[in-house]
């Protein structure tokens, strides 16, 4: 059903795909947006490893939600972890992984916000500050929920 790595050369194992998704801050989601156009749109989001799945958030209305709401059906990128080889410093090494999955809206409102807390907890400076802006803004988030279905990662010099 998912075509496999191309060049295997480039290959990282799951392990280390895994932990670029637990590490990055930013990733790129893509949906079958409008018209048969693909929508590809950067976004925050969290990785849970423990339940291996993407919890990504947004206002209630918009493309995304519309293109969720059409199909379900995802595919999520990262990418950094750039570093260079002291042999060719002017090529960098650089690392993406890239997830195919099921993209769903979570309902359940204690879930989500337990979600989002654990989600916040990544970009605020304190869980007092978290707190904080959970108090004002959640009631108007949504909070999707990535399952993985297929996941690849691979490493690319630069040159």
């Amino acid at each position: 059903m998912f075509r496999p790595l191309r060049k295997k050369s480039n290959a990282i194992d799951d392990a280390a795909a895994r932990e670029l998704l637990a590490r990055e801050r930013r990733g790129v989601l893509a949906v079958a947006g409008d018209d048969g156009y693909p929508y590809a749109v950067p976004v925050n989001y969290f990785y849970d490893a423990e339940a291996g799945k993407i919890y990504l958030h947004g206002s209630k209305r918009g493309h995304k939600v519309d293109a969720i709401g059409r199909n379900d059906k995802v595919c999520f990128t990262v990418y950094g972890n750039e570093h260079v080889d002291q042999a060719e410093p002017w090529a960098p090494y650089m690392q993406s992984a890239v997830a195919f999955g099921r993209c769903k809206l979570i309902d359940d409102a204690a879930q989500a916000a337990e979600h989002v807390r654990r989600f916040a907890l990544k970009y605020y400076p304190s869980a007092e500050a978290v707190d904080e802006e959970l108090a004002h803004s959640l009631k108007a988030t949504c909070l999707y929920e990535i399952t993985i279905e297929h996941l690849t990662g691979k490493q690319v010099q630069e040159k």
